[in-house]
């Protein structure tokens, strides 16, 4: 008898379209752990735009604009251990399955998260940037009680995100209190992959806490791969004061002006142990084309094929308007002036086989880079993608842009043309092979740099920007002279790159007022003022990278929470100034270097960094003078006396810098090949 009722349950069961991944949530909910292998039939409590497709997607967003989602386990769960004297958080661990599919292949409309939330009504929280989980009053507040793990794909300044492509741990707000590049480690190397979120490609998360150890590990990796065994995401916190006794855990996202789709495909989750792990045979896929299989008998042939070539015509004509929308460019009648600087945006699509993950090199603020092949030569090139502004004179930047295209110098990358398309512009550029000087300084995961190449990259440097200031037909002043903007080729030659913020003025004519650009620790202190950009303020941007390679440290550093200290935060200049005044300037060379260096060698480019960071521009010497130290056909002055203390950060917050487009160097090497993956936000041009 119990045999037929069990029977008749499940029978009953199917016959209401319940999955078995429903199923097996709903019987395992009670206890603190569930599973949905796929979402079909699944009892989830929904709102906003969230819906689950008929063959089991969840998708939390469509392509409607500014708008929420949200996907919640109905059942609370008990969230902390009555036990324990406090009320300890438990230790959890969940996965998940998810694709975030964008109408454009680079940009995206913000992402999705995981959280852990006292409540299912969030109703007050905001779209776009907030990821629906809080709003502009309440984001940051310890009343929020809301834990989150977001795989976020637009760079926000106010949130201080790392890039626009990172997984982050929010605790009450979206100021993440640990964040990494979207990607993961790979098991026999142990080399980083970087992963892009809105590729269309399925990937899965897994979050891990442990409670006695009171540590998050947050792991990435694609669909169906094994878990990576070194997390993306290691981090110390305590989520007792944070998470309620009893929580929901539920997904979120949310959309901005781009038009994107958030899709999960399978959700696990357990306290007290290890998630159960999801069925890759059970979920939904991802839509493809799927043609269907012709009848062998005539008679059903013919009423078909009417039909089927009608479908075939509007196919045809919908393809013909995918492919046009795919390769649309935005091109204007003043472009036709420029010729062969501007490329197809098709041969950039296939050179970067439609600028797939892998092919990335590098994320920061300025948007992504890739590496490509184009189909004609074979040359390989770099394709750098940034926003697309009218507001900046796209006519005069596209100018200016060919104009830097004739730049022809050993230690300068040569940036080959442009391409212009809805919203995004795109520069390519020579590929250098072994990426950015800065990730041969500060990831030690590579050998580090000899004396010898570091010097010979300051050479290098410099002859390059003498070259610009005195060399060229025009004044170019590159505005963003750091290690990360130093590319090294396949001889290890170093070669300045990133022309995205230069400016260009004919020999004799004054350079005009401009906003303020570039990276912390870099920017002249004359800028405050005068906001024009002269060959003194690169001097001064020079000094601060000679510094940098010389003592492997950045210009300006922050302490390890990310913010700034009541005293400041650390001031290379100031500290190499300060071991001047002491008699002990070798002490600022770099401990990689192992004390392996010539220390003639090195003491003349620590004081040649403290000469060219001179606070007044009219003590800095010229790039020719620079050049001409350097090589030894001139003696390097005495740094005066009456040179005291400087501090950049006090300058600038005293000054009036235009806070927007100063940031910090990053705290990552990026590894790009084109040096265009920094911290830096333009403010216009």
């Amino acid at each position: 008898m119990h045999t037929k009722l069990s029977f008749l349950v499940l029978l009953l069961f199917h016959s209401h379209g319940l999955s078995h991944a429903a199923v097996a949530a709903d019987a395992g909910g009670g206890d603190g752990q569930f599973i949905y292998n796929g979402f079909a039939g699944a009892r989830l409590d929904l709102d906003g735009m969230a819906l689950v497709e008929p063959d089991g997607k969840l998708m939390l967003t469509n392509v409607t604009s500014q708008l929420k989602g949200h996907a919640f386990h109905p059942s609370a769960l008990r969230f902390h251990d009555d036990r324990t004297p406090n009320g300890t958080a438990r230790s959890f661990s969940t996965a998940f399955v998810f694709a975030i599919v964008s109408d454009y292949v680079t940009v995206s409309g913000n992402g999705l998260a995981f959280f852990v939330a006292p409540s299912k009504n969030l109703s007050a929280a905001s779209p776009s940037q907030f990821l629906g989980l809080f709003n502009n009053q309440n984001n940051g507040n310890a009343n929020n009680h809301v834990f989150a793990i977001e795989l976020d794909t637009i760079l926000n300044p106010e949130f201080r995100d790392i890039n626009s492509n990172h997984v982050g741990v929010d605790v009450n707000g979206l100021v993440s209190v640990a964040a990494e590049p979207a990607g993961y480690y790979n098991d026999d190397t142990g080399a980083f992959r970087n992963l892009s979120l809105f590729s269309g490609d399925a990937m899965q998360v897994w979050v891990d806490y442990d409670d006695r150890a009171t540590a998050l590990h947050v792991t990435l990796a694609p669909a169906e791969a094994p878990k990576p065994r070194k997390p993306l995401i290691s981090v110390s916190v305590d989520l007792s004061t944070v998470v309620n006794d009893t929580a929901y855990v539920g997904l979120s996202s949310s959309t901005g002006p781009y038009h994107t789709r958030h899709y999960v495909l399978g959700w696990s989750f357990a306290l007290d142990g290890a998630a159960p792990q999801l069925d890759y045979a059970k979920l939904p896929n991802m839509p493809r084309v799927r043609t269907k299989r012709r009848s062998r008998a005539l008679d059903v042939v013919l009423p078909v094929v009417m039909p089927l070539l009608a479908l075939s015509v509007v196919a045809g004509v919908s393809l013909l308007a995918w492919r046009r929308f795919r390769y649309a460019e935005l091109r204007e009648d003043w472009e036709v002036e420029f010729g062969p600087h501007r490329f197809a945006y098709k041969d950039l699509l296939h050179a970067t086989d439609g600028f797939d993950s892998k092919h990335l090199l590098g994320v920061g603020g300025f948007g992504r880079v890739y590496k490509g092949v184009l189909p004609a030569s074979k040359t390989e090139v770099a394709v750098k993608i940034v926003s697309h502004d009218a507001r900046q004179g796209m006519k005069q930047f596209i100018a200016e842009v060919v104009s830097i295209g004739r730049l022809r110098h050993r230690n300068v990358v040569q940036l080959l043309g442009y391409c212009r398309r809805r919203g995004e512009l795109l520069l390519i550029y020579d590929y250098m092979p072994n990426g950015s000087l800065d990730r041969w300084l500060y990831d030690h995961g590579a050998p580090p740099l000899s004396w010898a190449q570091r010097l010979r990259a300051i050479r290098g440097v410099a002859s390059g920007l003498f070259y610009l200031h005195e060399d060229w037909e025009q004044v170019v002043i590159h505005r963003d002279i750091k290690a990360s903007n130093v590319l090294l080729d396949g001889e290890m030659n170093a070669r300045l790159g990133d022309f995205g913020l230069a400016r260009l003025y004919d020999r004799g004519a004054g350079p005009q007022t401009t906003h303020v650009v570039g990276t912390m620790g870099y920017l002249a202190p004359e800028l405050t003022h005068t906001r024009r950009v002269t060959p003194a303020t690169d001097v001064f941007a020079f000094g601060s990278f000679v510094l940098e390679v010389a003592c492997g440290r950045r210009p300006i550093e922050r302490n390890a929470s990310g913010g700034d200290d009541i005293d400041g935060p650390f001031v290379l200049v100031d500290w190499v100034l300060e071991l001047w005044h002491k008699g002990a300037l070798a002490d600022a060379a770099d401990a990689r270097l192992c004390g392996d260096y010539p220390g003639d060698e090195m003491t003349q480019a620590l004081k040649l960094g403290l000469l060219c960071s001179h606070p007044s521009p009219a003590a800095r010497p010229s790039m020719r003078q620079v050049v001409q130290y350097l090589d030894g056909d001139a003696p390097l002055p005495d740094l005066p006396l009456s040179y005291q203390s400087f501090t950049v950060l006090a300058m600038m917050q005293n000054k009036g810098f235009d806070s927007y487009p100063v940031s910090y160097a990053s705290s990552a090497a990026t590894g790009t090949s084109v040096g265009a993956a920094s911290s830096v936000h333009s403010g216009g041009r």
